[in-house]
């Protein structure tokens, strides 16, 4: 008996290895020391480029989109969507990131499936000015079904400690702007799955003429990152807080930042919500509350600034080619959502 009868294959791990080189170097800035296959990435954080430096780390995975990927054997997208996520959720301290780690563990490794899952890491991580530093790549035979994988990612960012953002100086007057998402982004997709293929039955292909495209399609818009729409205004010291709304959706989200005796007063008619969210609730009959909590119906990033401040961050956002809406205010309360 050897290994590769047992279910792993050391010389199909070597192959992904020698292909996903190139693409990790790509991503490599200033600060790599260390090269692909090292037990250890280094990375030097340049003293002379920061003040106080504040480290800001994060761990998440991509869910049961997943599953959606494995359905329509399209995989070069889940890579973006796990990177940007990532970034998202340090993104509201305040942070940049430096560098990303990845986790890739699958029942059989394919060297071409694991191929177009880190070409869509390098990407992401090219755009938003990160180093993918390195990472592991596991074969579990017996422990994930033939043709699936998990995929889960670590970032390390950085913010200066004048510029951090905690959302303690958030105050009732405040205004709460929305960023659009993408979609479904990375969150809801358990009770998107059952709504889709076990209550209607479609499959990946299934054209919806609502949305304009395949259902599989529009499950899979790539998780968008707001680095770059929102970092200059962090280092401008505009913002007071931020809420990436991901899983619980706005209700649950937009508290995390909130200081005690204050609430988000939020304005359900502020923004017109896609057809992707309207379509899945009707098929569903899911309840409003249920959608809110679940889904972030359209709003992949809340921003809280002064009233003073308001028309500039607008302005701003609007530059760069964004679509913010007021979708609210912060008001007296007990750290909660109350919609109108």
């Amino acid at each position: 008996m050897d290994y590769k009868s047992a279910g792993v294959n050391i010389d199909a791990g070597n192959e992904t290895v020698r292909r996903i080189k190139s693409l990790a170097q790509s991503t490599f800035t200033s600060g790599v020391l260390s090269e692909i296959g090292s037990f250890g990435g280094l990375f030097r954080l340049d003293p002379t480029g920061w003040k106080d430096p504040i480290l800001v780390a994060s761990a998440d995975g991509v869910g049961t989109k997943l599953k959606i990927a494995f359905l329509a054997n399209e995989h070069r997208t889940i890579g973006v969507d796990l990177v940007n996520h990532c970034v998202n959720d340090i993104l509201v301290q305040g942070a940049r990131p430096l560098f990303f780690l990845d986790y890739l563990a699958t029942g059989r490794l394919d060297p071409e499936v694991a191929t177009q899952i880190v070409d869509g890491l390098a990407r992401a991580c090219r755009e938003n000015g990160c180093a993918l530093l390195g990472g592991e790549t596991a074969e579990m035979p017996g422990f994930y079904a033939d043709g699936e994988y998990d995929l889960a990612g670590f970032v390390v960012g950085a913010v200066e400690s004048e510029t951090l953002i905690d959302g303690r100086s958030i105050a009732v007057g405040d205004v709460v702007i929305g960023l659009p998402s993408t979609g479904l982004h990375t969150n809801g997709y358990s009770l998107a799955r059952r709504i889709v293929f076990e209550h209607l039955g479609l499959s990946v292909d299934t054209k919806v003429q609502e949305l304009g495209e395949s259902i599989g399609a529009a499950l899979l818009k790539p998780h968008r990152s707001y680095l770059n729409a929102v970092y200059p205004l962090v280092t401008r010291g505009a913002i007071k807080g931020m809420a990436h709304i991901t899983g619980g959706g706005l209700t649950d989200n937009v508290p995390r930042i909130l200081p005690e005796g204050t609430a988000a007063r939020i304005d359900r008619g502020a923004w017109s919500v896609p057809p992707l969210f309207s379509w899945l609730q009707r098929a569903g009959n899911v309840p409003d509350a249920e959608m809110v909590r679940t889904f972030n119906m359209g709003i992949g990033m809340v921003v809280v600034c002064p009233p003073a401040l308001s028309q500039t961050v607008l302005e701003d956002l609007h530059a760069r080619r964004e679509e913010p809406v007021v979708i609210g205010e912060i008001v007296a309360g007990n750290r909660e959502v109350v919609y109108e």
